[in-house]
């Protein structure tokens, strides 16, 4: 591995350097254990703990197949995904891999003892696999997380319809919190030239599922005016929805959790803020009963600060606490988009809201090839900025993850694999220059 770290940070390495190099055995990686699958049975999911399970250890470097590419990690990131792997809920993810290891026997290299997790990364090409044109050793390069077959038609019109749809790092192995990992090559995409190592591997997931949920046709469809209620609106997802909204001419009412979240909205221009704990909504009465005058009360604190006006779309991903709240404060005809339900997935609502004002409730899962590129495209060229607040080594990744399960973190958060330090991989200072504060702005609250 060090003689791939020190041809990457020598500034006249070539292609057919990169080519020559010799791929090693093995690689470090985080990874969770078949054999551990029960090992929190009988806890709450609060009480599970991302640093009993994660590990990082040295596995072997998988099969290079048609299609596919080798990649050299430099730095990754912790999603929400990467904590459910953890605890292993809302099931373990060697299901996953056992269904994939039955699909092909190139897919059979998937379905191992071991999970090498993550779903974000930004490096180096080191190697590709027959048939793959578009990319060569040395180019540098993100991943988006979608992993598709394409054998059926129903994927060709949006790829997120394949029924062989994955997410790469959660429902496939050999992810990106590595110092390798293995992707098909239609997952991967520019560099962002003015971002370091850390910062390029934020936004993957989160910038694109928030792409497909809050402006694709596919999603919401976002337009110029509208309200759009974006619940955890610094955390990794909202961060990127409250991004789009100010982008695209709308009007995001950011719903965060405390003063210090509050703040980083301000900073991103958003000017209507819920603190819904200072305000001290609680939408449930108890476990098994909502409170509508608690949704009352959120409608009205609503067009308090869009002047008389309902939300006209609601980004939703806390999932059972919000939806029934989500739904009612919704204007007529208006949008409640979801994904994810990290407080639960049981939903509950009074379909009298939803039907009787024909409002519509729209499932969102990650992002097609086409909206993950966009995605991208919008964070090179500085439309949109990494949410990045922390950084952390490899061996620290069960502790990214508990701060990520806890919702001790803001924004995004990094864990560096081949990149020695933070701060790496600018190729662009200009215009990194330009965007400095908003590249930073996550980091300095």
């Amino acid at each position: 591995m060090n003689q791939i770290l020190d041809a990457i940070l020598a500034p006249d390495t070539t292609s057919e350097d990169f080519a020559a190099l010799a791929v090693p055995e093995s690689y470090r990686a985080v990874t969770v254990h078949k054999d551990e699958a029960g090992m929190f049975e009988g806890l709450t999911t609060r009480e599970k703990d991302p640093r009993k399970s994660l590990h990082v250890e040295e596995v072997p470097v998988p099969e290079l197949g048609p299609g596919e590419a080798l990649v050299a990690v430099m730095a990754s990131s912790v999603n929400y995904n990467s904590v459910w792997t953890s605890i292993f809920e809302p099931l373990s993810t060697f299901a996953f891999l056992e269904r994939y290891g039955k699909l092909s026997p190139l897919a059979k290299r998937h379905d191992l003892p071991y999970h090498v997790i993550g779903s974000d990364l930004a490096g180096v090409v080191l190697r590709t696999g027959p048939g793959v044109n578009a990319w060569k050793p040395g180019d540098e390069v993100v991943a988006h997380c979608l992993s598709v077959e394409l054998e059926s038609a129903d994927g060709h019109d949006d790829t997120m319809l394949d029924p062989e749809q994955r997410i790469w790092g959660f429902e496939t192995n050999f992810g990106g919190l590595a110092e390798i990992a293995l992707v098909k090559s239609n997952q991967l995409m520019p560099k962002p030239r003015h971002l370091s190592w850390e910062e390029a591997a934020a936004p993957g997931l989160v910038n694109s599922t928030a792409y497909r949920q809050l402006v694709s046709r596919n999603g919401a469809g976002m337009k110029q005016g509208d309200n759009v209620l974006i619940w955890g609106a610094s955390g990794g997802l909202g961060s990127y929805a409250t991004q789009f909204a100010l982008a695209g001419g709308a009007n995001p009412i950011c719903v965060v959790s405390s003063d210090k979240k509050a703040e980083i909205c301000r900073r991103m221009g958003a000017e209507a803020i819920i603190d819904r704990s200072a305000e001290g909504y609680k939408f449930w009465k108890n476990e098994h009963e909502q409170d509508p005058r608690e949704w009352k009360r959120l409608g009205k604190r609503i067009r308090e600060l869009t002047g008389g006006e309902d939300v006209d779309i609601v980004f939703e991903h806390p999932g059972r606490e919000t939806f029934g709240a989500s739904v009612y404060v919704t204007r007529k005809g208006g949008t409640i988009v979801t994904c994810a339900s990290t407080s639960g997935y049981n939903h509950e609502y009074d379909n009298r809201y939803l039907w009787m004002s024909l409002k519509r409730i729209v499932g969102s899962h990650f992002a097609n090839y086409r909206e993950a590129w966009e995605a991208n495209r919008l964070i090179a060229k500085g439309k949109i900025h990494p949410t990045l607040s922390k950084t952390y080594r490899l061996e620290d990744t069960g502790q990214a993850a508990y701060d990520v399960h806890r919702n001790l973190h803001q924004g995004k958060v990094g864990v560096l694999a081949l990149a020695p330090e933070e701060g790496m991989g600018v190729r662009d200072e200009e215009m990194r220059a330009r965007h400095i504060d908003a590249i930073n702005r996550f980091r300095n609250v």
